[in-house]
């Protein structure tokens, strides 16, 4: 699976992520976890999106102030040196300052490009967690796809999505939805989490037969369940 290279438009305190698309007439600037997107149609020139960001300014300032105050502190500073998890593995953060570049991973860091500014944090944690969103559904995508082979099912889809006190969900339509932060787990942990909700498929309720199809796949379940249970809640920005 190959993601669209992301575009992006840097707005006044915000930097806004260009999802271009056929399935739509008309743009729609939508603010998730305090960070901007605005999905367009496919030919739609820049200067029209920038006009379209400028327009709708001060209702982005103003949903991005009420995640800041309905978000959970950090305990990140967003500094270069700061270790962050991808897979169960630390990389460490590398600031530099300019205009902005989305997150890469190179050489063993994580390297991101924003202006300098009191807003300098928040586009840093906004960056990095859509980083980790576009490799979770990179990643979830061909775990899942593996799996589902193993497991004997085949879900109508699979999605990213956030949530706030579970890894994944299954729909009775067969749509599979993973929590995007599963992926600062180590592999086993996120095979775990893959393969549990495909289990669902089978089985949508946690009786003796669905853990007994869970154990086929993953024998030491237990194991991840538990490690989840304890390490679940560092697993966040």
């Amino acid at each position: 699976m190959m993601l669209p290279q992301p575009e992006y438009i840097e707005g006044r305190g915000f930097i806004a992520e260009v999802i271009r698309t056929h399935r739509i007439k008309s743009a729609d600037v939508r603010v998730e976890e305090g960070a901007v997107s605005v999905v367009v149609p496919k030919d739609l020139g820049c200067d029209r999106i920038s006009q379209i960001l400028k327009d709708k300014r001060q209702w982005i300032r103003g949903k991005i102030y009420l995640h800041r105050e309905a978000a959970p502190v950090s305990d990140k500073d967003f500094v270069s040196g700061e270790s962050f998890s991808y897979l169960g593995r630390n990389f460490r953060l590398k600031v530099n300052h300019g205009h902005f570049a989305p997150v890469k991973l190179l050489r063993g860091r994580l390297v991101v490009t924003v202006l300098n500014g009191k807003d300098q944090p928040h586009m840093i944690r906004n960056a990095l967690v859509r980083w980790y969103k576009r490799h979770a559904e990179l990643k979830l995508f061909e775990k899942a796809k593996r799996y589902a082979d193993i497991v004997g099912v085949e879900p109508t889809a699979i999605g990213i999505k956030t949530f706030k006190s579970r890894w994944g969900s299954c729909s009775a339509k067969g749509k599979i939805d993973y929590n995007w932060r599963i992926v600062m787990a180590p592999h086993r942990m996120v095979d775990y989490v893959v393969v549990h909700e495909l289990c669902h498929l089978k089985h949508h309720d946690h009786s003796t037969k669905f853990w007994k199809e869970v154990e086929r796949v993953i024998p030491d379940y237990e194991i991840c369940k538990e490690w989840l249970k304890q390490e679940g809640r560092a697993l966040a920005i």
